[in-house]
């Protein structure tokens, strides 16, 4: 078994030098009269980005910060494609008998976003939890991978290695975006280890008669609620005027990847575009904004690595993304719906993910949950996992309930 080491992020004085340059030297393009954000980012905003991630952003600050977190790397051997080196956040709880959680981000997320929920969930409240959030390989902080067809299930298999490596042979997940998708997969591939999975991305399809008898009668006869009656302006928005990434990610990332390898003011205009469109409102700092772009720009594998998961994904028909948004029977589900999610279906959709124990709908809130409405993701954990919830004691000897380690026993 490879070691456990501690990790610092270092990113070198001649990297930041030379990226202070490329921003000192950007060439802006122009832009129509009364532009907004239907065109894309708005000039004026990445001008005052630019501007301040030159001359006032402290990546030095943010670093140290990020320092704080109990980071780690190790060493996992993928079927097919050699050794990785793995970054990971691993913290745990007080409380003995907390319940292992793998966390899992997607795009154009990091592992940095576990960073508001980290102290929420591995806190002496109970249930409590052990929190694991991985840098995929190709994103942030973890190994680049160069062979192709590395898809979902190499992107699950990496993630249940890490689990066994830390000693957690059965454990629960939650994920959102690709993390959605790679923690479903990691269902079905692994469902004797998987106990229980929680995603805040609810996907699914329309029942059918023939399929889900019961779901379908309720989807024709239950009158929608107010969210599920916005589900579709929401869902025809992103298809029809949020999804163009999507298919240039998934069909050419080689070609966007030039851009965004060599410009740091295109890469924050492409982050920047979804962090505004796939919030709900959220007040975005600019030490925020930069800190999210900057994990990619200083990343090991750079900002075009991380391109290569749509693309994959896409030709792997088997574990691809609609297997993921499909059935997935012997894992307990939980869902959380947020109204500006990218896309909104009704409740019903998502039941046919899977056997579902837990289920709750908010009033706001979109798609970087655990950035945006921490305290609300971790309500819902600590009520799915905790007692009389659906997925109660489902790691067996790790209820997330005990005696606090250091403290005596009453």
């Amino acid at each position: 078994m490879a070691p456990i080491e501690p990790f610092t992020i270092s990113v070198p004085d001649s990297q930041l030098e030379r990226l202070s340059e490329k921003l000192r030297n950007t060439n802006f393009p122009d832009e129509l009269d009364e532009a907004g954000w239907d065109l894309g980012a708005p000039l004026a905003d990445i001008k005052r980005l630019t501007k301040y991630w030159q001359e006032k952003y402290d990546w030095r600050k943010a670093e140290a910060a990020i320092n704080q977190l109990p980071n780690y790397k190790t060493s996992i051997d993928i079927d097919g494609y050699g050794t990785l080196d793995i970054h990971f956040v691993h913290q745990k709880s007080p409380v003995e008998g907390a319940i292992p959680l793998l966390f899992c981000h997607g795009w154009p997320g990091s592992f940095l976003e576990v960073s508001k929920i980290l102290p929420l969930l591995t806190s002496s409240t109970t249930p409590s939890f052990h929190i694991i959030a991985p840098s995929l390989p190709n994103f942030g902080f973890s190994s680049p991978v160069t062979k192709r067809g590395f898809s979902l299930p190499q992107y699950a298999e990496t993630c249940h290695k890490l689990m066994l490596a830390l000693g957690y042979p059965h454990y629960v997940t939650q994920g959102g975006d690709w993390g959605c998708m790679i923690t479903r997969i990691m269902a079905l591939l692994y469902p004797n280890n998987v106990r229980a999975t929680h995603i805040n991305m609810v996907r699914g399809h329309a029942p059918t008669l023939i399929s889900n008898p019961l779901l379908y009668l309720q989807h024709k006869f239950t009158p929608y609620n107010a969210r599920e009656k916005g589900a579709a302006a929401r869902s025809t928005w992103f298809v029809k005027e949020g999804s163009g990434y999507r298919f240039q990610q998934q069909t050419k990332p080689q070609t966007l990847g030039y851009s965004l390898s060599d410009s740091p003011v295109g890469l924050l205009a492409w982050i920047y575009e979804k962090l505004h469109d796939w919030t709900d409102n959220y007040p975005w700092t600019d030490d925020e904004i930069l800190t999210w772009v900057s994990i990619y720009w200083h990343s090991t594998s750079g900002p075009a690595a991380s391109l290569r998961i749509y693309y994959e994904a896409a030709r792997n028909g088997g574990f691809g993304r609609d297997r993921s948004e499909s059935r997935i029977p012997g894992v307990k589900l939980g869902l959380t719906h947020f109204p500006k999610e990218i896309t909104v279906v009704p409740k019903t959709y998502g039941r046919t993910m899977g056997p579902v124990v837990f289920e709750s709908e908010k009033d706001k809130g979109g798609h970087f949950a655990a950035w945006e409405c921490p305290e609300e993701l971790v309500k819902d954990l600590r009520e799915m996992f905790g007692n009389g919830g659906g997925a109660e004691g489902v790691v067996v000897g790790r209820r997330g309930y005990g005696v606090e380690k250091g403290r005596p026993k009453l």
